[in-house]
């Protein structure tokens, strides 16, 4: 497929800001020695540690998204900024020919690079070329495929947060905690109730106590409900 000038243009504006962004962090610069990780940690006490080896691995696959980004010509993505949160999914939008993406993120320091990757990453699932960037992935079901792309979106954020020191962000943070405790599939399951109804079926067969256990320890790290139960008393 081969883009228009004026369609050209318009994925190397967004690409601009992408690269601005990281370049800004020091990936787009070059750098080979990235700065030594610092650990997380949200008021709750609740703490991640990560390490330099692989924080060094996302940073190289996050270059390479970046190039993706910025120099192919097949796909374009429309981002916007609204002053309230949102998670990736819920304003993700892709057109039916499968090579135009709009995602709409929160307007903080270090959100877009992460949400133009959750982007990224379907649109490159609706032009049948995901297996390039998470081979892992070819061949799984949605839910497969959408627990892969998030949890690159979370080491997204965790690079962020903890190479290059970008400010706290609530529902981001919730995501690279999740995963690091291993909650990850309760975490999508439980945020998204009227999706991958199988695979929660199939999840809450094997797992009898683990959404319990997820919603006890979402409550403890967090201090407040997790998503897809605020307002809603938790099934035990």
């Amino acid at each position: 497929m081969t883009a228009s000038p004026d369609r050209r243009s318009s994925v190397l504006r967004t690409a601009v800001a992408v690269a601005v962004l990281f370049a800004a962090a020091g990936c787009g610069a070059g750098i080979r020695n990235l700065p030594a990780p610092r650990g997380l940690v949200i008021h709750s006490g609740e703490r991640i540690a990560t390490t330099a080896e692989r924080m060094e691995e996302v940073d190289l696959w996050v270059r390479e998204q970046v190039d993706s980004i910025r120099l192919d010509p097949s796909f374009m993505i429309h981002y916007l900024q609204q002053v309230g949160p949102a998670y990736p999914w819920e304003t993700l939008r892709i057109n039916e020919a499968g090579d135009t993406a709009e995602i709409v993120y929160q307007d903080r320091p270090g959100l877009y690079g992460p949400f133009l990757i959750y982007a990224h990453l379907h649109l490159m699932k609706a032009q049948g070329r995901l297996d390039r960037w998470l081979p892992e992935a070819a061949g799984g079901t949605p839910f497969e495929i959408e627990g892969a792309i998030l949890s690159r979106v979370a080491d997204a954020w965790l690079y962020q947060r903890s190479i290059f020191d970008v400010r706290p962000n609530g529902i981001m943070d919730e995501l690279i905690y999740a995963k690091e405790n291993g909650f990850l599939d309760a975490f999508i399951l439980t945020a998204r109730p009227n999706e991958f109804v199988e695979a929660r079926r199939a999840w809450e067969a094997e797992n009898p106590d683990g959404r319990s256990e997820y919603v006890d320890w979402f409550r403890r790290a967090f201090e407040r409900d997790p998503p897809g139960l605020r307002g809603v008393p938790a099934t035990r």
